[in-house]
């Protein structure tokens, strides 16, 4: 068992006991599953595109967007903070596959979009994303996933309909 194996067992072991609720237990199962996929798409992000998770869902962002975002739109929408959100656009940038813009010269507001090769930089990421996803899940019935999605947005349902304070909070 790898180091990130083991790191995501132990989520599950601190609630496997006589005293551990079920609500718990799925908690803490579905953060040791997405702390493994994440851990391996940054890895395969890195080792096949040399870019990083956050340069990835900035670029889907500005993929579905055809005119670009405002910088505070990407930030909200991936929920990295405007000055993180400014680096990746200036990396990005200088790779080539982002563009900013200052529209009807307000400097106040800048604007990002991809270029055409960041375009196609990111299609090819994407088609690879989906095809990471199909693999790590190769094991588990495609009835079983469907069921699952349904059933863990029942629980997200569950969990937006209990959340303390503004959803902006």
């Amino acid at each position: 068992m790898g180091e990130t194996d083991a790191a995501s067992v132990d989520l599950e072991i601190i609630a496997d006991g006589p005293r551990s609720k079920p609500e718990t237990r799925l908690w803490l199962r579905m953060l040791s599953t997405t702390k493994l996929i994440s851990t391996e798409i940054r890895k395969r992000l890195r080792a096949e595109f040399g870019a990083t998770l956050p340069q990835f869902d900035l670029m889907a962002q500005l993929y579905r967007e055809k005119d670009g975002l405002r910088l505070g739109e990407i930030s909200k929408r991936t929920m990295v903070t405007n000055g993180n959100i400014t680096g990746l656009v200036e990396r990005l940038e200088v790779d080539g596959l982002v563009l900013r813009e200052t529209p009807d010269g307000d400097r106040r507001v800048t604007v990002a979009r991809l270029t055409a090769r960041g375009t196609e930089v990111f299609a090819a990421m994407a088609a690879a994303h989906e095809g990471w996803l199909r693999d790590m899940m190769a094991d588990v019935d495609p009835a079983v996933i469907s069921h699952l999605w349904h059933d863990v947005g029942r629980v997200k349902s569950s969990v937006a309909n209990h959340l303390s304070g503004a959803p902006d909070e």
